[in-house]
């Protein structure tokens, strides 16, 4: 009987992938139409609003164009090791204002998202074409520089402002516009612990919530559960990333690391004269935490990653498109897994989901308190409704997906570089980022010590056991104090 029942859990699974498989590729070739649509309305939208076409990620403009209808400029490009340099310069001759970009930097999951019909063509015909590789090769060392990145570039320009704060589709309430009125253009930080009940000089702990979240992720759980001598021994910085929360939010930025690691380290690090600081970072928040511990590696006492997005890149593939097919495999099972497909995959769909939603978030959030009587907490709202489009899209691709290439150097140089104590914690039932990526970091990083909390997903590893997490971090702090 054991066996006659196996036997049909593995029918029932297998004919569940199968409809899964079959419902995905029906469903997101329509969304693929959507989306084609949306891109058509939204320039119509954006040309009304504010007297200009935005350029967008599926143009199939050159970058030249680009440059040559803004009315002048020039695009050059350079190799300086294993990196591109695209300097963008305006017109005038040597007078003109250059802007830099590391291409490295920039995604190219942005401009290359190929549609599920185009996929499906393309593995059939490298079933049949002999010169697969050939091909696959000589493809791979065309070099372009897309429509869209241009034009971010221009807005750096002096005297140039490329689009209004806040933009037609996005928010213009006081928490989401307040960094316009700030003098410095930099990170809201949250700080607590100050009481200086002890004698013994004050450590930092600087935590970096994940995508679509804010600082309030951490403020809200678990900031009133650290105990009073934890509060007395540490001080505990927890900011809004750039573009998410109360933080500034330019519409003239590609959202890279670099960029959002310099913001870390003018708002944080430089104004709070941090020396050395424990890390505490939640999906996302990982890779911008490993790479600001590669960057200061003396200065880190402990590192505490919750749920790292690390998938190792098999060899000859291209490993920004690997980790986001990884992580945004188009499937509408389960739900989380569909939303991210959303948010990776379809650039006009997600911005129509932030005019929908982000745009009138106040909304949104009275409705939901009415309907559930007040029983959610508001700081989900402000991580979940708080960003644009163009921070989040951007976010995504270039940290996420940009960034899949470089993770194992990180991970290299936190073993042999790093002294200090690894920690991972991991939701069992994490639909979104499954455990194997904490093991993966674990196999990089031996030293690691990995927890997998059973019956707890990518959100609730905090929420509803911050009590419990609060001590586990505070014994993670001492330990390595100590």
């Amino acid at each position: 009987m054991d066996g006659v029942a196996a036997q049909s859990r593995r029918v029932l699974t297998l004919c569940g992938r199968l409809a899964n498989e079959v419902v995905s590729f029906f469903v997101f070739s329509l969304l693929d139409l959507l989306d084609t649509v949306l891109c058509l309305a939204f320039k119509v939208f954006d040309f009304v609003a504010e007297a200009e076409w935005k350029p967008c990620y599926c143009s199939s403009s050159s970058a030249r164009e680009a440059i040559h209808g803004a009315g002048g400029g020039e695009i050059l490009v350079s190799e300086r090791g294993e990196s591109r340099i695209v300097c963008l310069s305006s017109g005038g001759g040597g007078n003109g204002n250059v802007n830099k970009l590391r291409l490295d930097q920039v995604s190219d999951t942005l401009y290359t998202r190929p549609s599920v019909l185009h996929e499906v063509s393309e593995s059939i015909k490298r079933l049949y074409e002999k010169r697969g590789k050939q091909t696959a090769a000589k493809a791979a060392t065309v070099f372009a520089v897309d429509s869209a990145v241009v034009e971010m570039l221009q807005g750096r320009m002096v005297g140039k402002q490329p689009h209004p704060i806040p933009r037609w589709s996005d928010c213009d309430c006081e928490d989401c516009t307040s960094w316009t009125s700030r003098g410095r253009k930099s990170l809201f930080v949250k700080v607590a612990g100050d009481k200086g009940l002890s004698d013994k000089p004050r450590e930092d702990v600087l935590f970096i919530h994940g995508f679509i979240s804010s600082s309030a992720f951490w403020t809200e759980t678990l900031f009133p559960n650290f105990s009073d001598t934890a509060k007395s021994a540490y001080r505990l910085l927890a900011m809004d990333l750039l573009g998410f929360g109360r933080s500034p939010k330019p519409s003239d930025s590609l959202y890279t690391l670099r960029e959002h690691l310099d913001m870390i380290e003018q708002s944080v690090l430089e104004p709070y004269k941090v020396k050395s600081f424990h890390i505490v970072a939640h999906s996302l928040g990982c890779i911008l935490a490993l790479a600001l511990a590669v960057k200061h590696p003396g200065s880190v006492k402990s590192l505490t990653l919750l749920a790292p997005p690390y998938y190792p890149v098999p060899k000859g593939v291209q490993a920004t498109q690997y980790v986001m097919r990884r992580v945004a495999p188009r499937r509408v099972w389960p739900l989380i897994t569909f939303g991210a497909s959303l948010a990776c995959w379809y650039e006009h769909i997600t911005r129509a989901w932030c005019l929908l939603v982000c745009k009138n978030h106040r909304l949104w959030e009275f409705l939901t308190k009415v309907i559930t009587r007040n029983r959610i907490r508001t700081f989900m709202f402000e991580g979940f409704f708080c960003h644009t489009h163009n921070a989040a899209w951007h976010t995504l691709h270039n940290i996420i997906c940009g960034m899949a290439g470089k993770l194992d150097g990180y991970l290299d140089t936190v073993r042999d570089r790093l002294r200090c104590d690894v920690t991972i914690f991991h939701g069992e039932d994490d639909e979104l980022i499954p455990v194997e990526c904490s093991y993966s970091v674990q196999r990089r990083v031996r030293r690691a010590h990995v927890n997998v909390i059973e019956k707890k997903d990518h959100i609730t590893i905090v929420v509803g056991r911050q009590r419990v997490f609060a001590r586990e971090l505070e014994e993670i702090w001492r330990k390595s104090s100590g």
